[in-house]
């Protein structure tokens, strides 16, 4: 009897024994498995796994598991609790991903445990509804900064009233260029505090009905440089130009690269633009300016049209032009980068053809009329 309660003794020992090494192997098996998070683009997908380009570089492939999680998601959407189920198969190349996985580092096989998808048509959507908003959203030069009550005050000669309040939102996303670069994708996230007079601001939103007030979901800031002049010297091979600036008197020498944009004032346009500059056709700007924008076939079009519509949007309109259609002794209005100790200013945006322009204004206020993203569709 006693040596029976023995084995049993013995056989639950070693049956606890088993669990407990069994437990272990479960936890330095789950242990071993690296939890990874991968953000990208689908490049491919097959009925086992899908395959991604990272957003930080080379390819990520995770495969599909009894258990994984396939939701969707409105692009912008924060809150998760509105993402929907979603098949692996409803997957296609093109779409957003955020990957969560679990990596075997033996195997390197990743097995996803949640995957959480934007679709690329989504996406498109969102991007062309985010462009119209820049396209109708305010621009121009910073002249007064109120953290207080959040609100920067820009003066746009788009604007019947020249002066807008800006007012931002309590979750209005503020980006700054980063410095010498024209790239909208450089711009890192800032704060107001950043924000100085004579720095050019880009907003989209909701404009007030009077024009005076606009209300900001997302501003893009920078340090840029107003310049115009007369053209003393052009140069194709390296891409400079150089000319003395109406506003500092100093002689000036900008470069041109594949991101410059250049465009050519048709006369017409120039001359009723020279108008504006003066002030004489601020009361018919500002009926015009309530009216639906109308996309003129040429430049010719842009001059019928340059007695209304948003400054911004007419200019948008030109056709390009390159070095070769500038010649000593044009007229240029001109935003370039800030200079360096090392680096010239580049050139953003540049109008030729505004000969009148500066003749309305002798002292360089014209240079005023040009923003960063004048000649964009939206900040790039």
């Amino acid at each position: 009897m006693h040596s029976n309660r023995c084995h049993c003794d013995l056989f639950r020992g070693a049956s606890l024994l088993v669990v407990l090494m069994l437990a272990s192997a479960a936890l330095m098996f789950a242990q071993s498995q690296m939890p990874v998070k991968k953000v990208g683009t689908v490049k491919s997908i097959t009925p086992e796994a899908l395959t991604i380009a990272a957003d930080g570089g080379g390819e990520f492939t995770a495969q599909f598991g009894s258990s994984t999680r396939i939701r969707s998601i409105e692009p912008g959407e924060k809150d998760l609790s509105k993402a929907v189920s979603l098949q692996a198969g409803d997957i296609q190349v093109g779409d957003r991903v955020i990957v969560k996985a679990l990596v075997q580092p033996e195997s390197n096989v990743a097995t996803a445990a949640d995957i959480l998808a934007m679709k690329k048509s989504d996406i498109a959507a969102r991007d062309q509804q985010v462009m119209r908003e820049w396209q109708h959203g305010v621009g121009g030069l910073v002249k007064a900064v109120d953290p207080a009550t959040r609100t920067v005050t820009i003066s746009s000669l788009s604007s019947a009233t020249k002066d807008i309040n800006v007012v931002l939102l309590p979750n209005a996303t503020l980006r700054r260029y980063a410095p010498g670069s024209i790239r909208f994708d450089d711009a890192k996230p800032s704060t107001l505090e950043e924000i100085h007079p004579g720095d050019q601001l880009r907003a989209r939103g909701t404009r007030s009905a009077d024009g005076t007030e606009f209300t900001a979901q997302e501003i893009v800031t920078g340090a840029f440089r107003n310049l115009s002049g007369v053209l003393s010297a052009v140069d194709p091979a390296s891409g400079t130009l150089t000319f003395q600036d109406l506003a500092t008197k100093k002689t000036v020498s900008v470069v041109l690269n594949k991101d410059s944009q250049l465009k050519k004032v048709p006369e017409m346009l120039a001359q009723r633009l020279a108008t504006r500059l003066k002030g004489g056709a601020q009361q018919g700007q500002a009926t015009a300016t309530s009216q639906p924008p109308v996309r003129p076939a040429s430049g010719e079009g842009a001059t019928r049209n340059a007695g209304g519509g948003d400054l911004q949007q007419m200019l948008a309109r030109l056709p390009s032009a390159g070095i070769s259609d500038l010649q000593k002794g044009d007229a240029v209005l001109i935003v370039a980068t800030q200079e360096s100790s090392t680096t010239k200013p580049t050139v953003i945006t540049l109008l030729s053809g505004v000969e009148p322009i500066l003749s309305a204004s002798p002292n360089g206020g014209g240079a005023s009329l040009l923003t960063p993203w004048t000649l964009s569709s939206a900040p790039e």
